[in-house]
């Protein structure tokens, strides 16, 4: 059987994987500080309340929309208007995550084999969406400032010089996670406008990730989301974070620019919507109430973050790991050892019964781990004991 080259993955266990299998089935205790699924963390959801919307009974008649119900449409604008952002409901396209926004903006932006720079370190899911698109990824870097200050959130920058570089003739755009998965750090005012003007002077799209928008740790960069952007802007996000609800699957692309270029990025994507028609009705007629909501779970959040992070810089306090700046966002980084006793730190950590996630599985290097501040905190407390901190 031929199959295609671009699912062509390595999926043969790796060696951390199959040491969690072994560690799991041994029946011995394991801290997971990797827990980043807000569902499974221990919050306070109303069910009732959330559930509720779901039984409109207007989800059993079906009328189609490539963007997605206006209602629907419209409490997403509403969304952005809390923030003193303006994006009307006809600039916004409602999916069903944003992994398949990344998917119709690639097909939207890109002919097979065109390029699309994304940031080092971060999040690898774009590898896969790249590869099914037959798009290709070229990074530009992240650089950290070993001094940084950790009160002021102020040690990730992007390399502005290095991402130029890297625009070649097949370059058709720029992604942006603001702030950044896992580093945790906002685009600042200066690295925004001179992407924007890049961007535009270049001919390239800008496509921004702001998910984790809402989580800021110190003082907050606004959203993308502006009127006078100078270049075709592309921001997505979705109730996954907004809302904490990753398993209801609502997600959107807000397009914002010059309005001869949005007019026919919006009537190409509408055809790509269209094709696919993937939002579900219950899903819509719910989301209008659920952002109007979404502040008890964001402060629920807010609140665990900030006592992890203060269990985390006290725990680590005089030790041989240092937890790096953060401005945002729902994981920490750690400088580890690279090896304890002869061992990888992250297996070590293991063999005591810790999990955390390896750096290099975010380009980050051998020598860092990173952690979830979503964590239980009799979790992280517990799993913090046990790390080979000296």
């Amino acid at each position: 059987m031929n199959f295609s080259e671009r699912t062509n993955w390595n999926l043969a266990e790796n060696e951390l994987s199959a040491a969690i299998r072994r560690r799991s089935a041994s029946g011995l205790d394991l801290f997971d500080l990797t827990l980043s699924n807000p569902t499974h963390c221990g919050f306070a959801y109303d069910s009732a309340a959330l559930l509720a919307p779901l039984s409109n009974s207007e989800a059993l008649h079906y009328t189609p929309d490539p963007f997605g119900m206006i209602t629907a449409r419209e409490a997403v604008s509403r969304y952005y208007l809390d923030s003193g952002a303006c994006v009307p409901p006809e600039r916004i396209c409602l999916t069903t995550s944003t992994s398949e926004a990344y998917s119709f903006l690639f097909r939207l932006l890109c002919n097979p084999g065109d390029e699309i720079l994304v940031a080092r370190p971060s999040y690898p899911l774009f590898d896969y969406i790249a590869r099914l698109d037959d798009v290709q990824l070229r990074e530009y870097p992240l650089l950290y400032d070993p001094n940084a200050d950790l009160p002021s959130g102020n040690g990730w920058s992007i390399d502005l010089y290095g991402l130029e570089a890297s625009i070649t003739a097949k370059t058709r755009a720029v992604l942006l996670v603001h702030p950044n998965n896992p580093t945790g750090n906002f685009a600042s005012s200066y690295e925004r406008a001179q992407l924007e003007m890049l961007c535009a002077s270049r001919q390239l799209a800008l496509i921004v990730d702001e998910v984790f928008l809402d989580y800021a740790v110190t003082t907050p960069e606004p959203s993308f989301t502006t009127a006078d952007a100078p270049c075709l802007t592309f921001v997505l996000s979705g109730i996954s974070k907004v809302c904490g609800l990753p398993q209801m699957k609502a997600s959107w692309i807000a397009t914002c620019g010059p309005a001869p270029l949005i007019r026919e990025a919006m009537g190409r994507i509408e055809m790509i919507a269209d094709t696919f028609l993937s939002m579900n009705a219950p899903i819509q007629h719910a989301l209008p109430e659920w952002l109007a909501t979404r502040h008890a779970i964001q402060q629920q959040i807010h609140d665990r973050m900030r006592a992890n992070l203060a269990l985390l810089d006290d725990r680590l306090q005089g030790t041989s790991i240092q937890r790096l700046a953060l401005q945002g966002g729902w994981t920490a980084v750690l400088r580890v050892p690279r090896t304890v006793g002869g061992k990888e730190f992250v297996l070590e950590a293991l063999d005591r019964g810790v999990l955390v996630q390896p750096g290099d599985f975010y380009g980050l290097g051998q020598a860092r781990a990173v952690v979830s501040l979503l964590t239980p905190p009799k979790i992280l407390a517990a799993g913090l004991e046990r790390l080979p901190l000296d």
